[in-house]
């Protein structure tokens, strides 16, 4: 019960302060510490009375000699048994109590509630960027990036408010003891502390920035490693082992050399504080034995003197290798920030409205489009598919067709027009309702790597099994999924299927892809190539029983064998981002223009990209 209280000081789930986190350091580590301040402000408490709980065991350690060498043993449990009973107290009931919370709140909350709550928090912010922004990075290195600046910034910020306060409660205590024996014992203590925090002061700033560059070399190995793993099959079929070993070596060597620079400052302060900390134990020593000498001070005091000399030294070590940790969690922390804290590109405006769709009706108005710096895509481009309409979008390669599909499930935005639904801009419903009444079925069949049953109830979470099976038979799956296992003996839909599906053909994936659509039923249906996977025997079968499932919807149908879209009520030719041509397949044939072309040249089934 204890246990559970303090592991539920920190709610993991809760919602973030703000819809996007700062994206500068200090202010990022401000946002989460935060939104777990009543821990860290125990942890400072509990920090400080063990601070002190130290200090004290000197002081008596220093009394204790006095006393042992200014009294006989008749006198020793008479005159002081009750001092020593309480330095019994404090040594073996209160610093462990101390010790055990402290532990307890480090390890029980701060720990994994803290590093929990700002993975869950980046995470939701991040899967809200645009696709743009997942494809022009290393899908490992996003992920490593929102793993490790969650736990950097716990370490980090628990290292600084735990170990630095203690350390300077430490120091400032130990001050105050070297004063009331002598107050020339802290002059020694005074100047390493200058020379001590000079050198920190210097060398902080190299630490910060090989941090982060060894972060960042960090971040791209694991990405080239995660890309060369995903894309194992293409490796494999070029056989290009050596070529992508060399693609790896380069980021080991990268990341090597960054640390290694790393490591040359943390080897140069190492030496110096070794070297500080030779001269502080000479000093504080020496002038002990003098001022002893000159009955300035006492056995007791040369005790508390040296103990306590001896233990800033092995701390300031400690405090070295934690500040080094401190910057080196800033760095990994600054360099998730070019990640974590980018402004959304395509984004829901404030309080945005659900779409609704009663009818189906699609217009795109003076569209124009490009990506990135490149030339337009798509320049001053007006369409209007009807409530209902099955329209086939026909074109070479980079004509358009794509990116008005993308455009039209606002994967990106427009650079000017709009593109209504029902006389609904896109740009003005929130995007997670837009995506929920289109249904898509693409040539890039990807799967999650979870159950068959988990993927297809992407569609509707609400299906039944008996649901499935009915959409499974439309699509002709029904017979392959329940021969289906994987290797831990899960069968039929509990089966799980790969990384992306890799488990499964790629006419399998498309069946599987086309089935989760059908049972999403949603008003607006987009095929991609959808059924570029399947032989021409399993095509027709999928294509017929597509029929009945496409009445009353609007349909947008991509293909490159234009057999499979002729039928439609209406096709448009794009051309460099425009129409050219539209009509039925007959209307279209007669003009003997572009799409005559594209027919003629069509030959079983495939389309000439040159065309």
């Amino acid at each position: 019960m204890f246990y559970r209280r303090l592991e539920r000081l920190i709610d993991v789930f809760q919602t973030a302060p703000s819809e996007a986190p700062p994206n500068k350091v200090l202010p990022f580590y401000l946002y989460y510490l935060r939104q777990v301040w009543p821990s860290f402000i125990a942890l400072l408490v509990v920090g400080l009375i063990g601070a002190l709980i130290e200090v004290v065991l000197f002081n008596y350690l220093s009394r204790i000699i006095n006393i042992v060498n200014t009294t006989t043993m008749s006198e020793l449990f008479s005159e002081y048994g009750g001092e020593l009973l309480w330095m019994a107290v404090v040594a073996m009931v209160m610093r462990p109590l101390c010790v055990g919370l402290h532990d307890l709140l480090i390890h029980q909350t701060i720990s994994p509630g803290m590093g929990s709550l700002i993975c869950w928090q980046n995470h939701n912010y991040v899967i809200k960027q645009s696709v743009d922004f997942f494809q022009r990075d290393f899908s490992g290195r996003i992920a490593q990036r929102i793993m490790q600046t969650g736990n950097a910034l716990r370490d980090s910020a628990v290292q600084a408010v735990d170990a630095l306060w203690q350390v300077l409660i430490f120091i400032i205590s130990s001050l105050v003891l070297f004063a009331s024996a002598d107050w020339r014992l802290m002059l020694p203590l005074i100047v390493w502390l200058v020379c001590y925090t000079f050198t920190l002061y210097y060398f902080i700033p190299r630490l910060k920035r090989t941090g982060v560059r060894s972060s960042d070399a960090y971040s791209r190995l694991v990405g080239r490693i995660v890309d060369s793993y995903t894309n194992i099959t293409t490796l494999k079929l070029f056989a290009h082992t050596s070529l992508e070993q060399q693609y790896v070596r380069q980021a080991i060597t990268d990341q090597t050399q960054k640390a290694q620079q790393a490591g040359r400052t943390i080897t140069t302060i190492d030496t110096l504080i070794t070297v500080l900390n030779g001269m502080l134990i000479v000093a504080t020593t020496g002038l002990a034995l003098w001022l002893w000498t000159q009955s300035l001070l006492s056995v007791g005091a040369i005790a508390l003197a040296v103990g306590l000399m001896l233990r800033i030294v092995s701390m300031s070590g400690w405090l070295m290798w934690v500040i080094n940790g401190v910057f080196g969690g800033i760095g990994m922390v600054q360099d998730g920030l070019e990640m974590v804290a980018q402004p959304i590109h395509v984004a829901d405006r404030p309080h945005a409205p659900a779409l609704t769709i009663p009818r189906g009706e699609i217009r795109f108005e003076a569209i124009h489009f490009h990506y990135d710096s490149y030339n337009s895509v798509v320049q001053n481009f007006n369409m209007t598919i009807h409530p209902g309409e099955k329209i086939g979008l026909i074109g070479p390669s980079g004509a358009g067709k794509s990116t008005l599909v993308n455009l039209l499930l606002r994967f990106y935005d427009v650079k000017s027009g709009q593109i209504l639904i029902d006389g609904q801009n896109i740009a003005d419903v929130s995007q997670e309702s837009l995506r929920a009444q289109i249904g898509v079925i693409s040539q890039d069949t990807s799967l999650l790597n979870r159950s068959l049953r988990e993927n297809l109830m992407y569609g509707n979470p609400n299906a039944s099994d008996a649901a499935i099976m009915e959409a499974l038979r439309q699509v002709q799956a029904d017979e392959f999924i329940t021969q289906l296992s994987d290797s831990e003996g899960r069968t039929g839909l509990d089966a799980h299927v790969g990384e992306r599906g890799t488990r499964l053909s790629g006419g399998q994936r498309q069946r599987i892809a086309i089935a989760r659509v059908l049972l999403k039923d949603a008003p607006i249906l987009v095929m991609d190539e959808a059924t570029s996977a399947l032989d021409s025997e399993v095509e027709a079968a999928v294509q017929e029983n597509l029929e009945p499932i496409m009445a009353g919807k609007t349909v947008i149908a991509i293909a490159h064998r234009l057999s499979t879209i002729a039928k439609m009520d209406r096709l448009i030719v794009l051309n460099q981002g425009q129409i050219v041509e539209m009509g039925t397949h007959q209307e279209l044939m007669a003009l003997n223009g572009l799409y005559s072309r594209l027919w003629r040249h069509q030959i079983a089934g495939f389309v000439s990209e040159s065309a």
